[in-house]
């Protein structure tokens, strides 16, 4: 295994952390959101090694809280409020005051939210992926050149949100009846891919260019494997110890592992992500490797979160993680000196 890399001293400074808290309203639209233990856990890393940290929540009030502010750099884990692009909302404020922030662009985000655009993107690069069609009217699913059984989940949203047991469906009679029902539900575009029967992966990464550095893929391993299908669905996320276990680094070749480290490096340079990223992997049964979406915004949730926990498995600890997220960004601003 490549040795994991220590992160730099942090210096001195004042911090924002951006954030969007989960209220207990809706489970099902608060998916993404984080909450207050994930905030005071990254709060508590940063005020450990001797910075001010600024909590914005980002509601309606963030530009004039922003504006306040005197941060000299933004931790930021703020999924958006609302739409297709709502990921893209913070960075795109904290770039219109020119406030240094970890993470992806505006840009980036956008794209990755859509996961038929980062496909449509990425596959001019060459990365293998499912067939798929984005489908915004159910009267789409007529005649469909699709193998089944397919995989329906919503074309814009993360965390597996919209993603059941109920969400793979095996002729055009059932694919219509689900996309009527999410269609009515989500009231957005629907993303329907071929299933690819086999084994799931995630691979986790942080830095820039030649910083960049790669986590050994962590296999979701189904402990019923009886199952015809097994999805890494929101409710399996929400009870994981019930239904999955992790291998990281997982059992593979060496070939395939680094298959999935080469397309990792390729999906996180064409979309120019930024310090942090997480992207899924199906390997078929004929050991192809499929990309299946991209989120350059990964939770950080410590204890349940897929991407601190493949940092653990691999011997870095939660603050080291956070640490190093900030050293990326810190870096890419030329920042060391200024703040330090």
């Amino acid at each position: 295994m490549e040795e994991v890399p220590k992160p730099a001293p942090l210096p001195r400074c004042c911090i924002g952390l951006t954030y969007n808290l989960k209220k207990g309203v809706d489970s099902d639209a608060e998916a993404e959101y984080d909450s207050i233990d994930t905030v005071l856990a990254i709060k508590k890393v940063l005020e450990e090694d001797g910075c001010k940290v600024e909590l914005l929540e980002a509601d309606a009030y963030l530009p004039e809280k922003l504006q306040k502010s005197k941060v000299d750099i933004v931790f930021n884990i703020a999924e958006g409020i609302y739409g297709r692009g709502r990921e893209a909302q913070v960075p795109a404020i904290l770039n219109f005051y020119k406030i240094p922030f970890t993470g992806s662009d505006e840009t980036t985000l956008c794209i990755a939210l859509d996961k038929a655009l980062a496909k449509r993107v990425l596959s001019t690069y060459g990365i293998r992926t499912p067939k798929y069609m984005v489908i915004a009217d159910e009267k789409q699913c007529e005649g469909l050149d699709f193998s089944f059984p397919v995989i329906v989940k919503p074309n814009a949203e993360g965390s597996s949100k919209g993603i059941a047991e109920t969400a793979i469906v095996n002729n055009e009679q059932e694919l219509r009846a689900l996309i009527a029902e999410d269609l009515a539900k989500y009231k957005e575009a629907m993303l329907a891919e071929e299933y690819v029967a086999g084994r799931e992966f995630t691979v986790g990464m942080f830095g820039n260019g030649k910083d960049l550095h790669v986590f050994p893929p962590m296999e979701i391993v189904f402990i019923n494997d009886e199952e015809r299908y097994n999805i890494y669905s929101y409710p399996v996320k929400q009870n994981y110890k019930k239904y999955v276990r992790y291998e990281c680094p997982a059992s593979i070749s060496k070939e395939v592992e680094q298959e999935m480290i080469r397309m990792s490096k390729e999906i996180y340079e064409a979309l120019e992500c930024k310090d942090v990223a997480r992207i899924d992997f199906r390997l078929s049964k004929d050991g192809k490797v499929y990309f299946i979406e991209i989120n350059p915004l990964p939770g950080m949730a410590p204890g349940y979160s897929d991407f601190p926990m493949i940092a653990q498995f691999c011997g870095m600890g939660y603050a080291a993680l956070v640490r190093n997220i900030l050293s990326s960004a810190r870096k890419r601003y030329d920042l060391g000196s200024l703040l330090s």
